[in-house]
């Protein structure tokens, strides 16, 4: 599969081969797997809520045991209360789902091919801006035509006049290949890459 290798004008300047992917067969079930363990490892686990036992109050017994008729109560805390505690509430875990690494590694590689089938994967030959402008993207992403969806841009590293110049774009994310996950390539409309970011996909 040839994919044209584009500049920061937009003008192409040569071509790229991806023979590597063309044995690549993408699976559904496994691009689910990682996809849920991805967003799953996003939560935070931080919900916690008060027991009986935790709220402050409630140590005298709120009637005699007997005799007057109404229910049994040893506590003014219990979860059935008004200002009772909370019955099996949430607490702190964690939701953290581990996978393989080749596993996660082939995802990235399905999700990068199916992209390609769709026509949605753009390499730039160079992506460094000389200056940290917003306008210079938004140039970019238009002569390139995918300004109108979510955009995805990998490179070998972010410095600091792509960082600012694509920082106020909202449809538009920007990673490093070394965090790059299948999950973004996903979720992204149109797919960026970095020339030499190939060479370690």
């Amino acid at each position: 599969m040839i994919i044209p290798v584009y500049n920061l004008k937009a003008e192409k300047v040569s071509e790229m081969d991806f023979v590597k992917y063309d044995n690549v067969k993408v699976s559904v079930p496994l691009l689910h797997e990682v996809v849920v363990s991805y967003l799953a490892n996003q939560r935070s686990g931080t919900a916690s809520t008060k027991t009986r036992g935790e709220i402050s109050g409630g140590g005298i017994k709120p009637w005699k045991q007997k005799g007057t008729g109404r229910a049994r109560a040893g506590s003014t805390r219990s979860g059935l209360w008004r200002h009772g505690g909370v019955i099996f509430g949430p607490k702190p875990k964690s939701y953290r789902v581990n996978l393989p690494h080749k596993k996660l590694h082939n995802a990235i590689s399905m999700s990068i091919k199916s992209k390609l089938a769709e026509n949605k994967v753009s390499i730039m030959k160079d992506l460094a801006v000389p200056e940290p402008k917003t306008k210079i993207m938004v140039q970019l992403l238009k002569k390139l035509n995918v300004d109108s969806g979510r955009v995805l841009i990998v490179v070998d590293k972010i410095d600091t006049n792509l960082k600012l110049a694509s920082r106020n774009i909202n449809n538009l994310k920007l990673l490093t290949v070394n965090s790059l996950n299948a999950y973004d390539i996903i979720n992204a409309d149109n797919l960026i890459l970095n020339e030499t970011v190939m060479n370690n996909l």
